[in-house]
């Protein structure tokens, strides 16, 4: 009887081979708004400010996309790991609805909200003008992010991580290759300016997802995407989005964040509103390979818990930690020992450097306590429960930060160390939350599981 491989095979090497892919695919994914933010900053401190701006509605998109995308791939795996092949067929073809729906969502939302949006940030008619042009770009034709993340993450949930991460890579190369060229002009080519970077960006993007998309219908999955005898089932999108609202809260979180930290940051000191923007694309070099870390580990997790395979189950979340805080902590030596180095990718300035050199430093001392949380969260996601893992990310990103902050900044008159601080203080307090929630978890619903 065939099994699939992540029931069968040895878990160190089964999670290493299928989280490498991911890994990479999800550096790669960081690459796009890097590679934008470094070539913007050549026009100029606004332009780069616009950028920074628009950040947390590209992030939202990316959280939506994500948080559909783990929905479809953690039902996935679990009907796989029981034997159900019939309704993960099913799961596909919805999740190709529904990634279609939040497309179409998203240009209502550029049409009507990106203008009043950045008329709340800023007074500058410069870092609007660059803000709105921007963003109604990236917004408006996301569909190419949207759907490439949905396949991607249908054929993660069958074990294949490879080629997924290959189409990345090219939508990647892309991208990088059309920046100076449509940024700054070449030969016939026009100088476009901010509107050549996000040109630039969904054509890579719309590039991955044509060569995503054929590859989930040319070539052979254990799962398949047919509307043959299609009935739309309110069943199976509840069940996606049992585990996919709680992921786009999570997700979304960091939009919120942002969005919170720039208002407070902004009556300190205008640079930092640049500086928190360097700092969240910088710190997706880190974040982004323990992301695809937990794309690899959540199909094994699903598969295991629904063949109700503890011991693999466990190993899984043992050999993932390990692996998560490993990444984590090569980052913090990084930002310790060359903070100014990765500040003058973006053409820094000295007063940036002065506040920036110190605030990557405190900031990455909150890396190895995140490692444990998103591996925590991930394992709560491929089980089917998104309300701790929703409970986890806001507990790090916004519960704690926002209010800390706040308080430290407008009501004790502290400096901008004292918001970098609080990532740290937040990132240790969920990590003994996580500890709290897997021992109650593991006495009620691991434990009893055959070995």
């Amino acid at each position: 009887m065939y099994e699939n491989k992540m029931g069968v095979k040895p878990v160190f090497p089964l999670l290493v081979t299928m989280a490498l892919p991911a890994m990479f695919s999800m550096f790669v994914q960081s690459m796009y708004n890097i590679v934008d933010s470094i070539f913007v900053a050549q026009i100029g401190q606004d332009a780069l400010t616009a950028v920074s701006l628009a950040f947390p509605i590209q992030n939202f998109i990316l959280a939506v996309a994500v948080g559909t995308g783990v929905g479809i791939n953690s039902l996935i795996a679990r009907r796989l790991g029981e034997g159900n092949r019939e309704e993960a067929n099913r799961v596909v073809s919805h999740g190709l609805l529904l990634a279609a729906a939040s497309a179409l969502l998203f240009v209502l939302f550029a049409v009507t909200c990106v203008r009043p949006f950045f008329r709340a940030y800023t007074s500058s008619p410069v870092i609007f003008d660059y803000s709105v042009r921007y963003t109604m770009i990236v917004t408006t034709l996301s569909f190419g992010t949207i759907i490439h993340i949905y396949v991607e993450k249908v054929i993660q949930a069958t074990g294949k991580m490879t080629l997924p991460m290959l189409f990345q890579i090219i939508g990647c190369v892309v991208n990088i290759v059309l920046d100076p060229i449509l940024i700054f002009g070449l030969g016939p080519i026009p100088a476009m300016g901010i509107d050549g970077a996000a040109i630039a960006t969904v054509t890579g993007q719309i590039t991955s997802m044509l060569c995503a998309v054929g590859l989930l219908l040319f070539r052979p999955h254990d799962v398949k995407l047919s509307f043959h005898g299609f009935r739309f089932e309110w069943k199976l999108v509840k069940n996606i989005y049992a585990v996919g609202v709680p992921s786009i809260l999570m997700n979304s979180v960091s939009s919120v964040l942002v969005m919170g930290l720039n208002a407070i940051l902004i009556s300190v000191h205008e640079l930092a509103v640049s500086l928190l923007g360097i700092y969240f694309k910088l710190q997706s070099f880190v974040f982004m390979p323990v992301s695809g870390l937990t794309q690899g580990a959540m199909p094994i997790m699903g598969y295991n818990y629904g063949a109700k395979k503890r011991c693999r189950l466990t190993q899984t979340i043992r050999d993932s930690l390990i692996l998560a805080v490993a990444i984590m902590a090569a980052g913090t030596v990084v930002f310790c020992v060359w903070p100014s180095e990765l500040l003058y990718l973006f053409n820094a300035t000295p007063e940036l450097l002065e506040i920036g050199i110190p605030a990557l430093r405190l900031l990455s001392v909150s890396f190895v306590f995140a490692a444990c949380s998103l591996i925590f969260a991930t394992l709560f996601q491929a089980v089917g429960k998104g309300g701790q893992s929703l409970l986890i990310t806001l507990l790090r990103q916004l519960i704690l930060i926002l209010p800390f902050s706040y308080l430290a900044v407008n009501l004790l008159g502290m400096g901008l160390e004292a918001v970098w601080i609080t990532f740290i203080g937040a990132e240790a307090v969920t990590t003994l939350a996580c500890l709290f929630l897997y021992r109650r978890f593991y006495k009620k619903e691991i434990a009893p599981l055959p070995r």
